[in-house]
């Protein structure tokens, strides 16, 4: 099966292969997404198969807004209430307790709760109209490998594995959402995005927890990445924290007999005088574009059977970088560079 991709004016016939049960690759303003009709369990299990994804990890349901989400989810909080109407369509991802019975358990991973996102895109708003179902949609990668932010990521990872593609251009951030989970009392952050606890503290005036821990393996996850490996490439990640560790990241590299990759935003890039073993990839000038860039430059060096180790630049961990540190600091296995 040759995957297809298909334009922002094709949106009928992608929509018409979610109905019929077939796997499509949606954009979002985040990375995108591999498409199934939520309600098929079929076909959401084909989901699974097609990214190779361990069957307790939870997907992410993408809905047309906040009615859809009340056809599934448990009477909504005046609290949820105001983070729809202040939020969404955006970059925040909530879990809800469900209805008895409203989605399957594969949709789940078991659990009496699901997780919503309503996607700032209007390709795929329009396509999940047009479907006329809620779509899953975890990242469309291989599982365990960086997310694809542009359709070129998604057809390198799953050609032939899936229907099609819907091609909307580079996603805007590059990271997925804040997970945010509003299934308990108390709120809490499972996973860091775009979103901060602090913007999300001032819609609902109480406090936010956060909960980004990786849980054990008898447990099943509320959100994606709190169990299994993300973001890896094939090559050993190393986080450098200082500006004043690159040279001595220089003097490394010179050591070796493979090519190192090294990631940074460009003032660091022009800083050092690089060995020739030691290819370069741009960041951009700051946190915002780096985190805009990072998996992009992860699926760049993947690529590169030759890069056996990759520097990339950390930044501190406040706004996008709570974010961007998130993402990197799984792709390392958290490993930094120390001289």
């Amino acid at each position: 099966m040759e995957t297809k991709i298909y334009k922002a004016n094709e949106i009928d016939a992608a929509a018409q292969d979610i109905v019929d049960g077939k796997l499509v690759s949606f954009p979002t303003e985040t990375v995108y997404g591999l498409g199934a009709d939520a309600t098929n369990e079929s076909a959401v299990k084909q989901v699974y198969a097609a990214k190779g994804r361990p069957s307790d990890n939870p997907l992410i349901v993408h809905v047309d807004g906040p009615e859809m989400v009340k056809t599934y989810a448990q009477p909504l909080s005046a609290e949820a209430q105001k983070l729809l109407d202040t939020f969404w369509p955006g970059p925040l991802t909530i879990i809800f307790n469900l209805k008895p019975n409203v989605l399957s358990k594969t949709v789940t991973g078991g659990l009496d709760t699901a997780a919503f996102r309503n996607p700032n895109n209007q390709v795929t708003l329009s396509l999940i109209r047009k479907a006329g179902v809620p779509i899953v949609g975890p990242s469309a990668n291989t599982s365990g490998k960086p997310s694809p932010t542009i359709a070129e990521h998604v057809y390198h990872d799953l050609n032939g594995k899936i229907s099609g593609i819907l091609d909307d251009g580079e996603c805007q951030y590059g990271v997925e959402s804040t997970v945010l989970d509003m299934s308990t009392d108390q709120p809490a952050i499972l996973r860091p995005g775009a979103i901060s606890a602090e913007q999300i503290e001032k819609v609902i005036n109480k406090p936010v927890l956060d909960q980004r821990v990786k849980v054990a393996d008898s447990q099943v996850p509320k959100a994606p990445g709190m169990k299994y490996k993300h973001y890896a490439p094939n090559a050993q990640v190393y986080v450098v924290d200082s500006p004043d560790d690159w040279k001595d990241a220089a003097e490394w590299a010179k050591k070796q007999d493979h090519n190192v990759g090294v990631m940074a935003v460009d003032d660091e890039l022009k800083s050092i005088d690089w060995p020739d073993n030691v290819e370069t990839y741009s960041l951009g000038n700051d946190v915002l574009t780096a985190s805009h860039a990072l998996f992009a430059g992860l699926r760049y060096f993947d690529n590169d059977s030759t890069v056996k180790s990759i520097f990339a630049q950390g930044f501190a961990t406040n706004g996008i970088g709570e974010a961007y540190m998130n993402r990197l600091n799984k792709s390392a296995g958290q490993k930094h560079f120390k001289a």
